[in-house]
């Protein structure tokens, strides 16, 4: 076939593609409907979205589309259909340009209401105070692990994770410079800086480095010094206008963030879930191994734990943990009633699905 024969093919499938997805948002709207009438209606179901793209990755089984491409799509049909349902308000650690940005768009699609917050504490805020119906928070980086700001607010709310967002770190060198000879200044956050330290220590010898968070709040700086650089997402070269001197300078390739969605969901079981606790044992010798051991007794995968300090006495300390399963499941609920015999307190934060 000639190519505007293969063009022509495409307009026509365009059309019915069209013609279904103007379908599937009447449906949408029904759905809406019958929410509307309910108390306490979801409109954000994150155990629904994963059972709809498990579905349609093996719909797609060998086919020609990638993916990745398949998911994007559909990530963005499902946030024009919620915002038909009820347009959701999402705050986020900003201002535009960060990470966690890019992560709450690849939760909740284009079709959602954005709001950037200074700190991550507003983030919480935001949603306590019904200003937001979700937030989303960093929790934890693969090379330099979590971020404490976001474990601390976990002894203070009574919001629950709803939901996790895994995002590809691709760390990049913004600038107005030319040439890396021209770079006086270096502006990051503690962070990206140490996951970029090997590449900075070999091309930016010498070079003062001035620390600040978020990564937008470096990418400004730089905008406004002309012989400044900033560690920052490709995300922020396009919303501030600063060229990409240099891409993908972070040490490690496979550098991922994990992010979490903060709100009021209680997402049911979906056979591949995350619990994600807060407990405190006493300080005595061996109390932590024999906690711990509640897990390996019943077969839970603890996948993560981090030690904080407590809030109400000085050197005294609360444990975030994650592990795999539902709080639901009989041996995740075997597991937490061990602990419990062993700990001062245990706080469920959520289950959710697995990102």
């Amino acid at each position: 076939m000639s190519l505007k024969d293969l063009r022509e093919q495409i307009d026509a499938i365009d059309e019915q593609l069209v013609a279904l997805l103007n379908e599937r948002s009447k449906l949408s709207i029904e759905v809406g409907k019958r929410k509307a009438s309910e108390p306490n209606a979801r409109y954000f179901a994150p155990e629904r979205e994963r059972d709809i793209f498990k579905r349609l990755l093996d719909l797609r089984g060998d086919g020609a589309m990638p993916n990745e491409g398949l998911i994007a799509v559909f990530r963005e049909i499902i946030s024009s259909s919620i915002a038909l349902q009820k347009p959701m308000s999402i705050a986020y650690w900003g201002p535009p340009g960060t990470f966690t940005q890019m992560a709450a768009l690849q939760r909740f699609g284009a079709s959602s209401l954005y709001h950037d917050c200074a700190t991550i504490p507003d983030v919480f805020g935001e949603v306590e105070r019904g200003n937001a119906d979700y937030g989303v928070v960093p929790v934890e980086n693969s090379t330099e692990g979590v971020i404490n700001y976001t474990l601390d607010m976990f002894h203070e709310t009574q919001l629950t994770i709803c939901a996790e967002v895994n995002v590809d770190i691709v760390q990049n060198l913004l600038t107005k410079a030319t040439d890396l000879s021209q770079i006086k200044r270096l502006y990051a956050g503690p962070q990206p800086l140490a996951q970029c330290r090997r590449w900075v220590d070999n091309h930016l010898p010498g070079v003062e480095v001035v620390q600040i968070m978020p990564t937008s709040k470096a990418t400004e700086r730089a905008v406004g010094d002309p012989e400044g650089a900033a560690i920052a997402p490709k995300k922020a070269s396009e919303v501030y206008d600063i060229p990409m001197l240099f891409e993908g300078i972070e040490d490690n390739p496979n550098n991922k963030t994990r992010f979490l969605v903060i709100g009021r969901n209680e997402p049911p079981p979906t056979g591949h879930d995350k619990t994600s606790i807060l407990f405190a044992v006493k300080n005595q010798p061996g109390s932590l191994g024999r906690a711990l051991r509640a897990f390996e007794n019943h077969s839970v995968n603890l996948t993560m734990i981090a030690s904080r300090p407590a809030r109400n006495a000085a050197w005294d300390y609360v444990q975030f943990a994650d592990f795999q399963g539902h709080e639901k499941d009989a041996d995740v609920t075997g597991a937490l009633d061990e602990l419990r015999s062993h700990a001062i307190y245990v706080n469920v934060l959520g289950s959710y699905p697995e990102g």
